[in-house]
């Protein structure tokens, strides 16, 4: 699924979600499959991940207010 900003910048395709299992409920989505390493893993997230608090609609496509700090395509 795409990813927008709500100013109209593609940002990346959804390519996994992190849920907390306790909260039930979407807390980051992944513009990357999430690598083994715990380095490279924390750098994704860091990097390649969007805070679900910043999506603001989905539908066809997903609409956020940010993107990742550091992101390039």
């Amino acid at each position: 699924m795409d990813i927008f900003t709500d100013s109209g910048k593609f940002i990346g395709n959804a390519q996994d979600f992190i849920v907390d299992l306790e909260g039930g409920e979407v807390s980051r989505i992944l513009i990357e499959a999430l690598p083994v390493g715990k380095d490279d893993a924390k750098k994704a997230l860091r990097e390649k991940s969007i805070l679900y608090k910043n999506v603001k609609s989905v539908e066809d496509v997903i609409v956020v207010s940010k993107g990742p700090a550091v992101h390039s395509q």
